[in-house]
């Protein structure tokens, strides 16, 4: 019978580009669960299952999802059980972010014609003086 694969917390920031501290900061959180080996339980010991979890996190979180909003889809997950509720939660969660997306985008796309009309009068006037400067 084969070994289950484990994980340091430096073979996961390695991994993953991610400081030993925001990896504690997840497990904190209560997205990794790692066990604790060695004198005093110093030593974080990663699972298989919490590497897919970090990784799962991190999917989460360029998505623009909240570390709780993130952990709730993935504790779902956790569950032998029917997958429809997870799923549903997912859509819910990511048409809810999809919705702030597109009215942050509409707030920036007028903040961006406000000052393409401001960078155009501004040369205007610019031209202006700049022509009655000229001997």
């Amino acid at each position: 019978m084969a070994t289950p694969q484990t994980f340091t917390i430096s073979d996961l920031a390695r991994e993953f580009d991610l400081t030993t501290r925001a990896i504690r900061f997840y497990e904190d959180m209560g997205l990794i669960q790692p066990q604790r080996e060695g004198p005093g339980g110093r030593n974080r010991v990663y699972s298989a299952r919490d590497r897919t979890r970090l990784k799962l996190t991190l999917r989460a979180k360029r998505l623009g999802l909240s570390l709780t909003e993130a952990k709730d889809i993935i504790d779902m997950y956790d569950s032998p059980r029917d997958t429809g509720p997870q799923l549903r939660k997912f859509l819910t969660v990511l048409a809810q972010h999809k919705q702030q997306l597109e009215e942050q985008m509409a707030d920036l796309v007028a903040n961006l014609d406000e000052v393409k009309v401001h960078e155009k009068e501004a040369r205007a006037l610019l031209a202006k003086v700049e022509k009655s400067v000229k001997p």
